[in-house]
């Protein structure tokens, strides 16, 4: 490698690492601002959720993306957001804004002409206005109920000009009203799953065993009268890697499974002779109906094992499922 690439390397390294100091420096100060101004946003946002209303958010250019990652985290963590892009609200969408509504804006230096174009509807409509400034003396800060100050002490870009510090700022801090709102709320691990529905994140928050378990001929099960051939030829026509073992009452009182079948191979056992309930698993692990499909899960890591079978509270099946179910749901 020539001298020159060497150099180039480093500076980028070195500038690289220069703009992860200044920022982290920019959020640890963000920390001594979360006061009084900052309970009296939350409070109003609460109130606006009281009502049924919802929040605003309202930015332009850099400030207007991050916005809508607010109003995007806002409305995942129980408090309904929109986000309003200031120009377009002064051609039509100002009719998104209700009386019932809390609008946040955000501008660095509290001076968007597009965002003081809208003040006098606003205060026409009572509504409260959170502002998120990097000036506390600006137009927009003064005329909010609560201002909450995101300045910091120089951007990232070298030549101090392109919004970096001040807009991580300003997403920290939004942060950290959405996660005080949701633990005001009591915002639960099932309240956040019906907002993400979709995806890996709500199969874990919101798939239940009942929906993916075999059930009916698909559950592989014998009687305690079977032999350890009956019983593995069960295991090879439903593919769980395991089978249930049923007493005259229909009880599950056991099951056999891959690991059974090869300890029994160790010990030189006649498949087509031995009693399946001289080699199963007796008892064994299982589950009733209504638990996640995560649950399930943790569950089959906790123990080791590749397969539940799902009972009623006398032991009498309902279904199974095994590990390579999850897989397919998306639930690893």
């Amino acid at each position: 490698m020539t001298t020159e690439l060497l150099a180039l390397e480093e500076k980028l390294v070195h500038q690289g690492k220069k703009v992860v100091e200044i920022e982290v420096k920019a959020i640890q100060a963000l920390s001594a601002r979360i006061g009084k101004e900052f309970t009296d946003a939350c409070t109003l946002l609460l109130h606006c959720g009281q009502r049924r209303g919802r929040v605003v958010v309202i930015g332009i250019g850099k400030s207007g993306h991050i916005g809508r990652k607010i109003a995007a985290t806002l409305a995942s963590t129980g408090s309904p957001a929109i986000f309003v892009h200031p120009a377009e609200a002064s051609h039509g969408d100002m009719g998104m804004i209700t009386e019932n509504d809390v609008v946040i804006a955000i501008s660095n230096s509290g001076e968007t002409e597009e965002i003081l174009t809208l003040l006098p509807l606003l205060k026409r409509l009572g509504v409260p206005l959170i502002t998120m400034t990097g000036n506390s003396q600006s137009t927009l800060a003064k005329c909010a109920s609560a201002n909450i100050d995101i300045s910091v002490e120089k951007e990232a870009c070298a030549l101090g000009l392109a919004p970096t510090s001040s807009t991580t700022a300003t997403l920290v801090m939004g942060d950290a009203i959405a996660i005080a709102l949701l633990d005001a709320r009591g915002f639960s691990s099932d309240d956040f799953a019906l907002s993400h529905p979709g995806g890996r994140l709500g199969r874990r928050l919101l798939l239940k065993i009942d929906d993916i378990m075999h059930m009916g001929e698909n559950i592989p099960v014998v009687s305690d009268k079977a032999t350890v051939k009956e019983a593995l030829m069960e295991m090879t026509r439903c593919r769980l890697g395991m089978t249930g073992v049923l007493d005259d009452a229909k009880t599950l009182i056991g099951l056999f499974t891959d690991g059974d079948l090869r300890r029994a191979f160790e010990n030189n056992i006649d498949i087509h002779r031995t009693s399946i309930t001289q080699v199963m698993t007796k008892g064994g692990k299982v589950v009733e109906k209504g638990i996640l499909a995560a649950e399930a899960l943790r569950i089959m890591e906790t123990h080791k094992i590749n397969g539940l079978f799902v009972v009623d509270k006398q032991r009498r099946l309902l279904g199974a499922l095994n590990m390579h179910d999850l897989l397919r749901q998306g639930v690893l």
